[in-house]
C-alpha cells in the first residue's frame, strides 16, 4: 500500500477548492435548482432527473424517500459529483460542481464528501485498517492510519483493525465504510439505504452510529430510505417521484 499520493492537477475551470478547513460561510451545503438529468438507453434517452430543485441546510438531517425508480440514487449520485447533469445549478458545500473536471470533482470529494453505500464498496484485499486509511493517503495526510485507527476506534472496530473485509460479517463491514466515509471530517455526509443488506438489528446500530458520529462532527446529512421509521427521525423527509421531488418536507410559513 502506497504511504501518500499526489492530488491530481485542476483545470482552469476548477476554481479555488477548501481542502484545508471547512468554510463556515457555506450555509447550503447542498443548493440545486432546475436540475435536469437525461441517460441514452436501447430504447433512446430518458429523463431521470426532472426541473429538481433543492436546499439543504448546513446541520441537517435530511431523508430522501420515494419508490424504486424514482430518481432518489440519481440524485444523490449527482450531487456527489459522480454523474453529471445536462441543466441546472449545482452548488454543493459552496461549489459549483457543473464546472469542475472529473479530477477537480474527484479533488472536491475528498475534502468535502464522505458517502456510505449500501453494498460497502471495500477494497477486499486491504485490511479494515488500510480501507480506511486510503482516502487520507490520497489527501497526502500523513496521520492517515492514526486517524484511521480513531476511526474503528469510534465505531466499535477497535479489535478488528487487521482483518479483511471477507472475515468481517456484514454489520461490520458497515461500520469499516461509516468510519471511512467519516474519517475526513466531511461537510456532507451521503448515504444510500446504508441498512438495506442489514438485518434489523444491525441497521439499527449502524444508524445510531451514522446519526451520532455524523452530529459529533456537524456534517450534514442526506439519507436515502425506504424505511418510513427512519425517515421520521431525520428533521424532514423529501418525497421523489417519477424523478420529480414531489415534497421537500418543509413546514409552510
Amino acid at each position: 500500500m502506497r504511504d501518500s499520493a499526489s492530488a491530481p492537477s485542476l483545470s482552469s475551470t476548477d476554481g479555488p477548492l477548501q481542502s484545508d478547513t471547512r468554510s463556515a460561510s457555506v450555509q447550503l451545503p447542498v443548493n440545486v435548482k432546475g436540475l435536469k438529468l437525461s441517460l441514452k438507453g436501447p430504447a433512446g434517452t430518458v429523463d431521470i432527473l426532472k426541473n429538481i430543485d433543492l436546499s439543504i441546510r448546513a446541520g441537517e438531517r435530511v431523508s430522501l424517500i420515494g419508490p424504486s425508480g424514482s430518481g432518489k440514487t440519481s440524485l444523490l449520485m449527482v450531487i456527489a459529483g459522480l454523474e453529471q447533469a445536462q441543466e441546472g445549478t449545482l452548488e454543493i458545500c459552496g461549489q459549483n460542481l457543473r464546472k469542475l473536471s472529473e479530477d477537480g470533482l474527484a479533488l472536491f470529494r475528498r475534502h468535502h464528501v464522505g458517502i456510505v453505500f449500501q453494498d460497502f464498496h471495500l477494497v477486499p484485499s486491504m485490511s479494515a485498517l488500510e480501507n480506511v486509511a486510503l482516502p487520507m493517503e490520497f489527501a497526502g495526510r500523513g496521520d492517515a492510519f492514526e486517524r484511521a485507527r480513531e476511526e474503528l476506534t469510534a465505531v466499535g472496530l477497535g479489535h478488528r483493525m487487521d482483518h479483511y473485509p471477507g472475515q468481517l460479517s456484514g454489520g461490520e463491514q458497515q461500520r469499516v465504510a461509516l468510519a471511512r466515509a467519516l474519517a475526513t471530517d466531511p461537510e456532507l455526509l451521503l448515504a444510500d439505504e446504508p441498512t438495506g443488506n442489514l438485518d434489523g438489528n444491525t441497521g439499527e446500530t449502524i444508524i445510531q452510529l451514522l446519526f451520532d458520529l455524523a452530529a459529533k462532527r456537524g456534517s450534514t446529512l442526506l439519507l436515502i430510505t425506504h424505511d418510513e421509521g427512519l425517515a421520521s427521525r431525520c428533521d424532514r423527509s423529501v418525497t421523489m417521484r417519477d424523478g420529480v421531488i414531489v415534497s421537500t418536507g418543509e413546514s409552510a410559513q
